[in-house]
């Protein structure tokens, strides 16, 4: 495979990986590449984002690993988008977030993230900014928590009336179902990709 191939795909994998970037471990394991050549090619990539002035994004090394991040100089156009309240769409992780809350509310930013297993800050800052969800008291025992809530723009939103409203839950998730939506949704990605 050619090294813009290689470049590609780094560059796929490290958008797949967000926040949590990757290692140069776990990098050369997907590749299937000694980790002295994965070295290489990540060298390669940054510096041909560092060579042309019109790409919006770099690779930097945090904590031992590699992740796309905004260049500085754009700094002013993305704090405008996460200020503003009108950004038309919400990500999966805020509607994942925003779906747990309305079922379980009131409900702490732990409990969220039991329940998703990951982090919740920024869907949660998203929603509150958005005026989703709200702050609507404080967990009894140590630290006394936000809990969280949603609100009237929610339901008008939604086209509720009530919280009573929303569709029932089911009883029980069928594992099988689970694994197999998630086989659909990967098969349909990569054709995406392959298209």
């Amino acid at each position: 495979m050619d090294l813009i191939n290689w470049n590609s795909i780094l560059e796929s994998l490290l958008f797949a990986a967000g926040d949590e970037g990757l290692s140069l471990k776990q990098l050369a394991e997907v590749l299937e590449i000694d980790t002295l050549i994965a070295s290489e090619i990540i060298d390669e990539l940054r510096k041909e984002y560092d060579r042309n002035d019109q790409r919006g994004i770099m690779i930097v090394q945090l904590a031992g690993t590699y992740q796309l991040a905004t260049k500085k100089e754009n700094a002013a156009y993305l704090k405008k988008l996460v200020d503003s309240p009108n950004t038309a769409t919400l990500s999966q992780a805020a509607l994942e977030t925003l779906a747990i809350i309305a079922y379980k509310q009131p409900i702490t930013r732990a409990e969220i993230e039991e329940i998703r297993g990951v982090k919740t800050e920024r869907p949660l800052h998203t929603l509150m900014s958005k005026v989703l969800i709200k702050e609507v008291g404080r967990a009894e025992g140590t630290g006394r928590a936000y809990l969280y809530g949603t609100t009237k723009e929610f339901l008008d939103y939604f086209g509720l009336k009530s919280i009573e409203e929303l569709p029932q839950l089911p009883e029980k998730v069928d594992d099988e179902f689970v694994q197999e939506e998630a086989d659909l949704f990967f098969e349909k990605f990569q054709e995406t990709i392959n298209s």
